[in-house]
């Protein structure tokens, strides 16, 4: 089931949309080997594993949608060629985005009904490098590896694209001009949402507050904004509370569990989207 951005502004307008959890944590208790990966060269790599598990891979979909999920993210977050690049895998990166687009889109259409529609948010992570921080890349071989990776999610059949975990507004820039060329090219524009990461000090790892980062994109056309792991839910809510005020979008939250406690022990979340309020993961 396809949607477009006007039916996913009337839903987010009429109820709190619930976003799926991580992947990672769900992958580890699977206890996979090298060989599940694709060999030793590549364990480790978990966007991998849409071509060499997707049975895997899919099964973690349907899971999160039997939870009761509206939204799953696809196997993505690592999935631009420049992220590719350090498994030898960057000439996959268009075949791996489209195909895990697929498997979440397989999972949101056995789950689908005219009373609870369910979609697929293309994973588009921070990559490893921040024009920013850590420099090592330019503003335009951003968007050359955004568009790689965006090219092979809408091929898939992704209904929203989810540029998230963000730490360096210059690199959602280049996302974003990515995504811009991407619709223009194909002749489909798709929702799409930021979600940063704020660090215990206040702000994303380059330097901008949650404030900073609402007014440098005000000029884009969004469909939410917000923020998502970083230090768990109990010191995200003033910045989310900023985004709130300053946003003309919806805002999505997803915390991770936060830092452990004195035990050692992470606390759960949930997670939402909402036209006033976040998104929770659980």
């Amino acid at each position: 089931m396809s949607i477009n951005h006007k039916d996913l502004k009337e839903l987010v307008s009429e109820k709190i949309l619930v976003l799926d959890g991580a992947m990672g944590t769900m992958l580890q208790q699977r206890n996979l080997t090298a060989q599940d990966f694709g060999g030793a060269d590549l364990e480790g790599c978990n966007e991998n594993l849409v071509l060499t598990r997707p049975d895997v891979i899919l099964d973690i979909h349907r899971k999160y949608f039997e939870a009761g999920s509206d939204i799953v993210e696809t196997n993505t977050f690592g999935a631009t060629p420049l992220v590719l690049a350090e498994y030898n895998l960057s000439d996959k990166a268009f075949e791996i985005n489209q195909k895990a687009a697929e498997l979440a889109r397989k999972a949101a259409q056995e789950f689908s009904t005219t009373q609870k529609p369910r979609f697929v948010a293309g994973s588009i992570g921070p990559t490893t490098k921040s024009i920013t921080v850590t420099g090592g890349v330019t503003f335009q071989e951003l968007i050359h590896h955004f568009s790689i990776q965006i090219e092979g999610l809408i091929a898939g059949g992704t209904d929203l694209l989810l540029i998230e975990t963000c730490q360096d507004t210059r690199n959602i820039k280049a996302a974003l001009i990515a995504a811009q060329n991407t619709f223009q090219k194909l002749g489909r524009h798709l929702p799409v949402i930021v979600s940063g990461t704020i660090e215990p000090m206040g702000t994303m790892l380059a330097g901008q507050a949650a404030d900073a980062l609402v007014v440098s994109l005000s000029h884009a056309p969004l469909f939410a904004i917000g923020l998502n792991c970083a230090t768990g839910p109990e010191f995200m809510t003033d910045h989310i509370r900023t985004i709130h005020e300053l946003s003309p979008w919806a805002v999505s939250c997803y915390p991770n569990a936060g830092l452990p406690n004195e035990d050692g022990v992470y606390l759960e979340t949930p997670s939402i989207l909402s036209k006033t309020g976040g998104t929770f993961r659980r």
